[in-house]
């Protein structure tokens, strides 16, 4: 077995461009797999520290437009495409979430605490600079589940959100926009026909939470009457005590909100209830399904590759035809030359798959870096399975495309190999 490696390897390395251009769309195809699984690690630490910015112990609670009569008789959900419930995407806004069903469920056995929130767009403004900024209005229980730090001041209480005090904490960007580098505290921003006082900023979110960033945040109580005119909320947020009866605990706020909401078909639900657990269920399976994708791209590209060793195994094996019928000619069997032209094969996507892996993984780290450089917490990681799968496909490929030249010239008749060469 050694002879053939040896023989192989001197294969290989008697037309060093050929080898290259040959190992190219495995490293490609190779490479790709490598990525696509580390890219995908990484997204999965990103998304994993943004939950726990918030908090991995919370349930969210969202309105949504009940599903019609037809609907249900299908089987559809009439919310399968909206994502956040919203007046904002739905025709009709709902109307039945209020302060009430957040005070029971802050007394359900599991939960420790939970507020009700509502968001709006408003003209906000100091001195000349005016912007349309996003509104969101929360009760003071907020700043006890939610994670976000204040950079400077204090956050409101539950008797200025009961008062309605006109309060505000900015976010990290909006501050900037509209203060640079003064001290924002104390002083009065105009939103819409009102004055708020200016008494909190927090520290900047980046990553899925720079949205916050550009926040301004105000009691509930004030955005509802003195702002939008309302008296529902748009979503809740409830903490857990103990995360592992998260789902007890959802379908006690269930039940909470279809007595409260006079509604005795689970069909006909104005609410959706989800835990955290759930919500990383439903993005591990669309980032699954797009590695899913990716890797079948992948593996056309490793396909090609394929083709591409057997068709230069053809064209090795016919300029060293002669060889071939003088080793046969001095004895070589048949499976002598079968291994040596197979091994070769082999070598050269297992060669085009190492190097594949390593282009991977350093892209990948590139990758990462930049993520980073963006202040996303995003981790370089190179899965074991990646590496081993992506070598067995390497010698896979190696022995599915390399076996037919290789039974070729194994075949060929010493005499005639002679007389053709």
């Amino acid at each position: 077995m050694k002879q053939y490696f040896l023989q192989a390897i001197r294969g290989i390395t008697r037309n060093k461009s050929r080898t290259l251009l040959t190992t190219l769309g495995i490293m490609i195809g190779i490479g790709t797999v490598i990525l696509v699984f580390s890219a995908g690690e990484g997204f999965k630490s990103y998304i994993n520290a943004q939950v726990e910015m918030y908090g991995t112990n919370t349930i969210f609670i969202e309105i949504i437009v009940p599903p019609s009569t037809k609907a249900r008789s299908e089987g559809k959900d009439s919310n399968s495409q909206n994502i956040s419930g919203s007046p904002a995407n739905n025709a009709v806004p709902i109307t039945t979430l209020k302060n009430k069903d957040i005070q029971d469920i802050k007394n359900l056995p599991n939960i420790k605490n939970a507020y009700g929130a509502v968001y709006g767009q408003q003209v906000a403004s100091y001195g000349n600079v005016s912007k349309n900024a996003f509104l969101l209005g929360a009760d003071a229980a907020r700043f006890e589940v939610d994670k976000g730090i204040l950079a400077s001041g204090r956050p409101f209480t539950e008797e200025e959100n009961r008062g309605l005090a006109q309060v505000a904490i900015l976010g990290n960007d909006i501050a900037i926009d509209f203060f640079q580098d003064n001290d924002p505290l104390g002083k009065l921003i105009r939103i819409g026909n009102y004055n708020f006082e200016v008494i909190g900023v927090y520290e900047p979110r980046g990553g899925l939470g720079s949205f916050d960033d550009e926040q301004i945040f105000v009691p509930v109580a004030t955005l509802q009457k003195k702002i939008m005119g309302i008296d529902y909320l748009i979503y809740g947020v409830a903490e857990l005590i103990d995360v592992e009866k998260g789902e007890t605990a959802s379908l006690d706020i269930k039940d909470v909100l279809r007595r409260n909401h006079y509604i005795s078909d689970p069909g006909k639900d104005d609410f959706r209830v989800m835990t955290q657990e759930q919500s990383m269920e439903i993005f591990n399976t669309i980032l699954n399904a797009t590695t899913f994708l990716l890797i079948a791209i992948a593996l056309i590209s490793l396909m090609v590759g394929g083709v591409g060793v057997m068709n230069i195994m053809y064209v090795v094996v016919t300029e060293r035809i002669g060889e071939v019928g003088l080793k046969k000619a001095l004895g070589a069997r048949d499976k002598d030359i079968l291994y040596e032209f197979l091994i070769e094969a082999i070598l050269l996507t297992l060669i085009g798959g190492v190097v594949g892996i390593i282009c991977g993984a350093f892209f990948s780290f590139i990758v990462s870096k930049v993520a980073q450089s963006f202040d996303f917490a995003w981790r370089f990681y190179v899965p074991i399975y990646s590496i081993v799968l992506s070598v067995s496909i390497s010698m896979l490929i190696g022995i599915i495309f390399g076996v037919f030249p290789a039974r070729n010239a194994s075949k060929l008749n010493p005499i005639e190999a002679l007389n053709k060469e």
